[in-house]
């Protein structure tokens, strides 16, 4: 017998119309015995026709997915919509008030703890209500990321290669229509627990974002989440107008190779920036000791040909940072 979930929502999401309610968790805590995690939630519906859901702060110091869903909570007209869409700006809620990459509650990583679990922690609960209850209702997903704290991107939307070719062609076509600066085919260094994972796996057209970092958001990477969300919206025939025509460049990460991972600890001095072509065997990063002067850095070479995807974002590293992300560009 499947357990029940713990999480109860306090919108109706098959009601036409717009709600504004909450993923009501409870969580007994030292402030509040008997309290409860209040998630914000948004459901736009009208008729039938095809779900889309829309997720911000899957990782908590990312922040271009809350500011444009948040916006958009305000401003969408259900009268321009076919179908449904579900908005929850702030996916990881714990770890998006606290500024944080995983939950402070309990360390979780909601992008590592898919299916979750209803008898689990904190974050467990949210993945499982996600895993059961919102992914199997939708037909097309976007989780809007940036690179926190620790990373910094040229701004991409993202699909990956998948087993079942029509639907990684669906997932593609969804990619291009949400037309961000570059396209990615995306690999990712560890898929398991993924929300990712765990909506492609369903069947559902799925498509993530980079779109800056350095835990902060700008008016142009906002734009550009405003821009990819109405036009996914049109692509999937939710919303009424016409898609917001940009160029995208497409990008590719045939393997390994695209990865520069530190070995040292010290300073970070970047050789190449955002964007910039770089060519195998070029210095993209020199680490510096920062125990004593006059010692020679560590040089990082780039081991393929592309373009510079992305960095590492503060100046300093430890052994296991990813300094670089080196991308191919597909013609």
């Amino acid at each position: 017998m499947q357990t029940a979930s713990p999480v109860s929502p306090t919108v109706d999401f098959d009601k036409d119309g717009i709600q504004h309610g909450f993923l009501k968790l409870p969580h007994s805590r030292d402030d509040s015995a008997w309290g409860a995690l209040l998630q914000p939630v948004t459901v736009v519906k009208n008729g039938n026709g095809p779900t889309a859901l829309l997720t911000g702060a899957n990782h908590g110091d990312e922040y271009e997915g809350p500011v444009a869903l948040s916006k958009l909570a305000n401003q969408i007209n259900p009268d321009q919509i076919h179908g449904r869409v579900i908005m929850v700006p702030f996916f990881n809620y714990p770890a998006f008030k606290a500024g944080k990459r995983t939950s402070p509650i309990d360390g979780g990583n909601m992008n590592r703890v898919f299916p979750g679990s209803p008898t689990g922690t904190i974050t467990e609960k949210i993945a499982d209500y996600f895993q059961r209850f919102l992914l199997p209702i939708s037909d097309y997903v976007l989780d809007i990321h940036a690179g926190g704290r620790t990373l910094n991107f040229v701004p991409f939307a993202a699909a990956h290669v998948l087993p079942d070719k029509e639907q990684e062609k669906r997932c593609v076509d969804a990619m291009r229509a949400f037309a961000a600066p570059y396209s990615m085919m995306l690999l990712e260094l560890d898929n398991v627990g993924m929300y990712d994972t765990a909506a492609e796996d369903l069947g559902k057209v799925f498509v993530s974002t980079e779109l800056g970092g350095g835990g902060t958001s700008t008016a142009h990477t906002i734009e550009i989440a405003e821009t990819g969300i109405h036009n996914l919206l049109v692509h999937a025939s939710i919303k009424q107008g016409d898609p917001i025509q940009r160029a995208s460049v497409l990008l590719d990460m045939p393997d390994g190779d695209c990865f520069t991972t530190c070995e040292d600890e010290g300073l970070l001095e970047m050789c190449a920036d955002l964007g910039d072509n770089v060519l195998k065997g070029q210095i993209i990063a020199r680490v510096y000791s920062t125990l004593r002067t006059g010692t020679a850095p560590v040089e990082y070479h780039a081991k393929i040909d592309g373009l510079m995807a992305g960095r590492h974002h503060p100046g300093l590293v430890q052994p296991g940072d990813n300094i670089a992300v080196i991308a191919v560009v597909k013609s």
